[in-house]
């Protein structure tokens, strides 16, 4: 797999943990556990590890890979790196003292930029105090609606250099949202045969609450069967607002 990416917020995926289990509705529709299957069917050495049929799939076992922490250190030019595309740092099934490689790997190379998104943020929360935070990491968490708001807590409780959400596979309103100590948001839609659809209320609910705030806000897409069926325009214009270090 070619690292550099087409998430529109982001350059390079970095995958040093693969496989998840899903925990909530944002997970049904999982584009890494499809992916995973595939990549399994081909042969990739990552993904051969299969997971709990109920809550995984073939190739989506959660699994370590400590040769991929040298990769990094290989990118002479900044890079804007989402972290574990394919998986979730903070699942339980990832042990403390790997999380720790992962992060010392981040500290070694502060030319580039780490973006770390988790839907176990009462995990982070109770380890944080546990790991050495380096100032090029931005931690998020995903808050797919209202019901996950206590994850927002949770990333709030953490000393990270910039915090963000990720609104995406947005799937309901998002009112009265909790922003404080937040410093981007993305918000999306869901992609794929199975796409759930995505109220475009629900998106103008999200921007006007980060225009009232001051957080930037990026949306990356309405969705679709693909991914760029939708197109990205919002109210005529495209929202590409990032945090003061890229802004």
């Amino acid at each position: 797999m070619s690292d550099r990416s087409a998430i529109e917020w982001t350059e390079t995926t970095w995958n040093p943990t693969t496989g998840c289990d899903r925990i909530s509705p944002g997970c049904d529709n999982c584009y890494a556990l499809t992916l995973s299957k595939r990549l399994k069917a081909m042969g990739a050495a990552k993904y051969q590890l299969d997971g709990d049929p109920r809550t995984s799939g073939p190739g989506f076992g959660v699994a370590t890979h400590p040769e991929a922490l040298h990769a990094p250190y290989k990118w002479k030019r900044p890079r804007l790196v989402f972290v574990n595309s394919m998986s979730d740092l903070f699942h339980a099934k990832v042990p403390l003292s790997f999380i720790r490689e992962v992060f010392d790997v981040m500290a070694d190379t502060p030319h580039h930029t780490y973006q770390v998104l988790t839907k176990r943020a009462r995990r982070l929360n109770r380890i944080a105090d546990k790991l050495e935070w380096p100032t090029n990491l931005w931690m998020g968490v995903s808050v797919e609606s209202s019901g996950q708001y206590d994850r927002i807590l949770d990333l709030a409780a953490v000393p990270a250099k910039r915090r963000f959400l990720s609104c995406e596979p947005l799937l309901g309103p998002l009112p009265g949202l909790p922003l404080d100590g937040i410093d981007w948001v993305i918000a999306g839609g869901e992609s794929g045969p199975n796409a759930r659809p995505l109220n475009p209320e629900w998106v103008r609910g999200v921007r006007d609450t980060c225009v009232s705030t001051g957080t930037p806000f990026f949306f990356k897409q309405w969705g679709g069967l693909r991914a760029k069926s939708g197109g990205r325009d919002l109210d005529g214009r495209t929202w590409d607002e990032m945090p003061s270090d890229f802004a």
